[in-house]
């Protein structure tokens, strides 16, 4: 029986107003809670803002701090089956005994710990998360990611909350589930913080370079491209052969450099010689050429070219947005939902469209007692993870922290390429032992490993039968993988009809680049998001560590956790062809629409912002000591004035508007600047945030881990024993259910650890088939 579909009640904010249009794009009912006047965003980027982020949500207009507004807010939410809270004191009063409301909160710090009150923008927040120190040159200032990725990872965060506490609901009443902006980026640096970890050092930023991987930005004739070495041996004897055919190899054919640790020793070299042959090809031409070889490169576009890439817009990716002044076409969703399906359209609401919600009863599900504590909200859910790396890693590691039972299908000849890579291997011990890396470790805690041979027949068999006995089967191979294995979709519902099947190829399984290599960096080149990255259209520095991974990887893990809900109302399983590039490039915010508008700038802004000033990030006592801020109103600029000691500035006519200071930034960031330069960090960062301006440290992995006070109360970092690496501390689940809390059960498997266990328990094999597998070095 299908059931009504959900309604959200969205009480927007910057780092809420994500998760909403998510929930859009998902087939949910969200109604948009508008102050009188309407939302801020009407008024930003000439309604571009608004388009962006609310179209197709419905609208009334409410006050809840009057008695009218917060009655009309009650009686919404007595028929309403979810609230996104994205106020700053929230909406609790309001709320309270609603036994059947799931009320997400969503704030830049959290809701408890010493900073919960602290005042966040997403440059703030991606400079207290870790985020900035990840970004830029190594002997330069870090540098903020275009179109509000520390929002971005809160709003899918949170997206994914109110679809855990919806499930959860199933068993038990609704619940408080919060969501830190902060722990959201601390819990998505890639290795980031693990460097630290695992190693006892702080990276550099890496410029334009990744610090692992042997990648980086290189400049085309006409613009510049993502992309290196690969990662495997034959990509680099694929791009050593094409460098000969050109007789642009210099040097590179001697034998010395077959060797990947002395070409990662002496990649400043490798490098260069690559960048003479790269520079003369135009960057779409160079691509094209390199992917015919099955090399991972990209041409690094901008927003406007976008609905130029033959892929995106073959698979339908671009949304019409309907607005008063005629249709606009905008970034789609990450992923097509449900079965297949894609939204074209969606229409812009007035203010108050749609207040007749306010007097309508809607009946909500009977609220069911539950057992205290109750288990998370996936427990029960059994996931066959197929994925490695990172992307697919990440998704399923968030299934895991939430109950599911994820069972990690690998083998000895061939294990997850970040157990053995001597380049993303973090140990403090050898870098030999498969089983010690905290890359690996970091991502697979919580799940279980079977060691077994999918390049056998037998191995296949038994694949089969695993799939057969799970709710959900994850991948991240290329699109041709699964189906030479005899495993394309109409196989796997053949096997298990109600399969919730989710493919995480770079490009998808269809359109005419569906058979393009990927690396994260070239999914962000193709995205827009490193093209946006820099102080400049002649100084782009690019995106180079995995955040492009890492998106993915939540965005299918909303997309599993949305079609286990879908079965749940259905009984139908699904397949899921989620897009790298399509995940990456939906986090572009207003990008497009703004471009195609002429509202912002065409290329890279730096750390400024379009709209508010001043922002940015200022050198402060100490080597490699940071300050964010963000002034958002003339209240907070003149705030900020008497701060550092300069109440004339907040008198001069010039500066009364943030464009005039904008316009007078060298004597804005001046003041500022030197007023920074003689404090620590956190003590100018903390006399800001007293007078209501945002403001953070940028903090790299080691301030995070041993100084961050918001993260210690909140128990962000968990230690837990492996068994082979030892005791070390794991990044922590950045959503918090009050009610059905997730956490960290496990440290990571070490290959095989639960081979014949899961295989007798899931797949019902019998000790002496699993004997014969072993002894065939199946199992192995």
């Amino acid at each position: 029986m299908t059931e009504a579909v959900p309604r959200v009640i969205e009480v927007s904010s910057p780092f809420a107003r994500f998760a909403g249009r998510l929930l859009v794009g998902l087939g949910h009912e969200v109604v948009l809670v508008e102050p009188p006047g309407g939302d801020a965003s009407r008024r930003e980027l000439d309604g571009d803002a608004f388009a962006h982020w609310h179209a197709g949500k419905r609208s009334v207009v409410l006050d809840p701090a009057t008695a009218d507004g917060a009655a009309g807010l009650r009686r919404l939410l007595e028929g309403a089956d979810a609230l996104l809270d994205g106020t700053p004191h929230g909406m609790d009063a309001v709320a309270e005994g609603l036994d059947h409301l799931v009320h997400v909160r969503v704030t830049p710090f959290g809701l408890v710990g010493p900073r919960s009150g602290w005042q966040g923008s997403d440059l703030v927040v991606a400079a207290t998360g870790g985020m900035l120190a990840q970004v830029g040159d190594p002997d330069g200032p870090p540098l903020h990611m275009p179109e509000n990725q520390a929002e971005q990872l809160a709003g899918v965060n949170a997206a994914i909350a109110v679809l855990l506490g919806l499930r959860a609901r199933r068993r038990g009443p609704g619940q408080l589930i919060d969501v830190s902006a902060q722990a959201c980026v601390a819990a998505a640096l890639e290795a980031g913080t693990l460097a630290y970890l695992h190693e006892d050092r702080v990276p550099p930023r890496p410029g334009r370079v990744h610090p692992l991987v042997p990648h980086g930005l290189f400049q085309a004739a006409d613009g510049h491209l993502g992309g290196g070495l690969g990662g495997s041996p034959r990509m680099w004897d694929a791009l050593l052969d094409w460098l000969r055919e050109e007789g642009a190899e210099a040097d590179l054919a001697e034998p010395r450099w077959q060797d990947p640790v002395e070409r990662k020793k002496h990649q400043d070299h490798v490098f260069k010689v690559v960048q003479d042959f790269v520079g003369a090809w135009p960057k779409a031409e160079f691509a094209e050429q390199a992917q015919a070889r099955k090399l991972p490169w990209a041409a690094v576009d901008l927003p406007a070219e976008l609905p130029d890439n033959p892929q995106l817009a073959s698979r339908g990716f671009f949304t019409q947005v309907r607005t008063g002044q005629g249709d606009r076409t905008d970034l789609g969703f990450p992923f097509a939902f449900p079965e297949g399906r894609r939204v074209s359209a969606l229409s812009v609401r007035e203010p108050g469209e749609d207040q007749a919600l306010t007097d309508e009863h809607r009946a909500v599900p009977p609220v069911t007692s539950a057992p205290v504590p109750r288990p998370p909200a996936l427990d029960g859910v059994r996931v066959l993870d197929l994925t490695w790396v990172l992307a697919g890693p990440y998704c399923t590691k968030v299934l895991a922290d939430h109950g599911a039972d994820v069972i990690k299908v690998e083998s000895v000849r061939r294990p997850d390429p970040t157990r053995f890579a001597p380049f993303m291997h973090l140990s403090r011990g050898p870098h030999t032992d498969p089983d010690a890396n905290g890359y690996f470790n970091e991502v697979n805690r919580n799940k279980r490993s079977v060691a077994l041979d999918t390049r056998t027949e037998e191995g296949v068999a038994v694949l089969r039968e695993l799939i057969a006995s799970c709710d959900v089967l994850v991948e991240n191979f290329s699109s041709t993988v699964m189906t030479k294995l005899g495993l394309g979709y109409d196989t796997l519902r053949e096997l298990n009809p109600g399969l919730v099947y989710v493919s995480m190829s770079g490009m998808g399984h269809t359109g005419p680049r569906n058979g393009w290599v990927s690396y994260a960096d070239t999914v962000s080149a193709g995205s827009g998001l490193t093209g946006l990255t820099g102080w400049g259209a002649d100084d782009v520095v690019g995106v180079i560590y995995g955040h492009g991974d890492i998106v993915a990887g939540l965005q299918a893990a909303l997309a599993t956790v949305a079609a286990l809900e879908y079965r749940a109302q259905t009984g139908r399983g699904q397949h899921i062809d989620l897009s790298q590039l399509e995940a990456i490039t939906a986090h572009m915010g207003t990008s497009l629409l703004a471009s195609a508008h002429g509202t912002t700038p065409p290329g890279p802004i730096g750390n400024t912002h379009p709209v508010w000033s001043p922002q940015g990030v200022y050198r402060c006592l100490g080597a490699d000591r940071w300050l964010a801020v963000s002034v958002r109103t003339d209240g907070e600029w003149q705030a900020l004035c008497e701060v550092i000691g300069r109440p004339g500035l907040a008198a001069d006519e010039r500066l009364r508007t943030a464009e005039g200071r904008r316009r007078e930034s060298a004597l804005v960031d001046g003041a500022i600047g030197a007023w920074a330069r003689g404090l620590p960090a956190d003590a100018a960062a903390e006399l800001l945030q007293e007078r209501g301006v945002p403001a953070g440290t940028v903090q790299d992995g080691r301030d995070l881990v041993e100084h961050d006070p918001q993260l210690r109360a909140r128990g962000f970092y968990v230690r837990m024993e492996h068994p082979r690496a030892g005791a070390f501390l794991h990044e922590g689940v950045p959503i918090r259910l009050m009610g059905t809390p997730g956490g960290i059960r496990r440290p990571a498997p070490v290959l095989g650890a639960d081979t014949d266990e899961v295989l007798r328990e899931v797949a019902g094999l019998a000790p002496e088939r699993l004997r014969r597998l072993h002894d065939t070095e199946v199992l192995r």
